[in-house]
């Protein structure tokens, strides 16, 4: 069977066709932007890419076309597959009904932290020997690709709550029938569809509604958006996480922060403790986060001491909190926040590891939340743990961000190229400063421009 996957390039789009390819289909595949590091994975799997989205690509005709969430109407392709009758499905169906249907899901859900926790999931499962499959939307390092099949019943999946498709506004996780459910948390996000956060909870709530009665709900204690959710009806079992310090009497897990950048901290079970981890990542997310993790694994049966030993070699993802390069005592990292909370909870933990050491962050707000300036006024208070804050203001951004650097209580710049982003860095740079880019796109290459104009001043 030939599948023609349209966005193939995406994190999820570009999971699913190595899945499918693995699976033994011929898969073929367009996208308007085709650039590594997505290409040349999906190229080395023999999957044959089109730039573009010309109504050519579909002669001859494939057996279905899998339809990303980023395409529209009036696109030349879709119209083409709809005058001619051609079959689609989304990702999100197609998944499910190729792949989904006979496999015990773990399905890793909110606002923040999927990616991370989906991955954490992953390498604890394939630590127990369990061989799981998954698809993540990044590239886990103790993996090295995006998304496989794996060898047993278990998959992991990052459930994303964005809309499935242009002809199902449903979310994307309604599709995949987990049994074991992380919900990490849950604020207002993806203004360009959710009305307000209300919408967004009617959408968690329907993904909760087809958890089997033995399967499981994970949750944060304390987070009242999700605890609304669950409010609404819950039919399967429930096990809550929380910090010790915030420790409540119906939280199953804990973890007891040993050193305060949660680089360390032990992890308890009803009180008992179940080993400590100590690794290179930071942050009270990331604590909460495998947490969320441990417990997962635990309800698949893999013993939390053993889940805990998993985390000690855990390698992160690449664009989350990734170290790009140390010069001449300057650390330069890489980051996805998205969020003004992703980018306050990464501040913070990057705060709590390296003390009173300069922190530059370098913004581009590019989601469709941050473009539309539904988190506008967040912003400024989300920065507050930098010492320097560059705002990269593209041409094609809704609304002014003049607003955001005078609300700044730290100093402030806004840039409108990457150039100017470097220029400024150089000019500003001093031994042991901490610079964090931070952008859920490619933010034109800067992280690379300044390391190599760093790399070349320090000659």
């Amino acid at each position: 069977m030939h599948i023609h996957i349209l966005g193939i390039c995406g994190t999820f789009m570009g999971g699913l066709a190595i899945l499918a390819r693995q699976l033994g289909y011929r898969v073929t595949g367009s996208d308007l932007n085709v650039y590594p590091p997505m290409s040349t994975q999906l190229q080395q799997q023999g999957i044959h890419l089109t730039q573009g989205y010309g109504r050519e690509q579909l002669d001859p005709a494939p057996d279905v076309v899998v339809v990303g969430n980023a395409m529209t109407r009036g696109i030349d392709v879709v119209e083409a597959m709809l005058d001619r009758g051609l079959r689609y499905t989304s990702g999100p169906q197609w998944l499910s009904d190729h792949l989904l249907q006979d496999q015990w899901v773990l399905a890793c859900a909110g606002t923040h932290g999927k990616t991370t926790t989906s991955s954490m999931v992953a390498w604890i499962l394939e630590y127990a020997g369990l061989k799981p499959g998954y698809l993540i939307g990044g590239v886990p390092g103790n993996f090295g690709i995006s998304s496989r099949l794996g060898e047993s019943s278990f998959f992991v999946i990052e459930a994303d709550e964005y809309d499935t498709a242009f002809f199902d506004k449903r979310s994307k996780f309604v599709h995949y029938r987990p049994r074991t459910v992380i919900l990490n948390n849950l604020e207002f996000d993806h203004a360009d569809i959710f009305e307000n956060l209300a919408a967004i909870q009617k959408q968690f709530h329907h993904l909760v509604r087809i958890i089997p009665s033995n399967g499981r709900v994970i949750s944060p204690a304390g987070d009242e958006n999700i605890e609304q959710v669950l409010r609404q009806g819950l039919w399967s079992e429930h096990e809550r996480i929380t910090l010790e310090q915030s420790l409540t009497t119906d939280s199953q897990w804990s973890a007891r922060l040993n050193c305060k950048d949660g680089s360390d901290f032990t992890v308890l079970l009803q009180g008992e403790v179940q080993g400590t981890v100590q690794w290179l990542h930071n942050g009270n997310h990331n604590v909460n986060n495998a947490l969320a993790a441990v417990a997962a694994a635990r309800h698949v049966g893999v013993r939390p001491e053993m889940a805990v030993a998993a985390l000690n070699q855990f390698k992160g993802v690449k664009r989350r909190m990734e170290t790009l390069a140390v010069i001449e005592g300057v650390t330069v990292y890489d980051d996805f926040a998205h969020h003004p909370t992703a980018i306050e909870t990464t501040l913070a933990g990057l705060r709590a590891k390296v003390g009173e050491h300069r922190i530059i962050a370098v913004i581009e707000p590019r989601s469709n939340t941050m473009r539309l300036g539904a988190h506008l006024q967040a912003l400024p208070a989300a920065t507050r743990l930098a010492d320097h804050v560059l705002w990269y203001q593209p041409s094609e951004m809704d609304w002014g961000m003049e607003s955001v650097v005078a609300a700044c209580s730290t100093d402030a710049r806004l840039c409108d190229t990457v150039d100017a982003i470097v220029a400024r860095l150089l000019d500003i740079i001093q031994v042991g400063d901490q610079v964090i880019f931070m952008s859920n796109g490619g933010f034109g290459g800067v992280q690379r421009l300044f390391i190599d104009a760093l790399r070349q001043q320090s000659l």
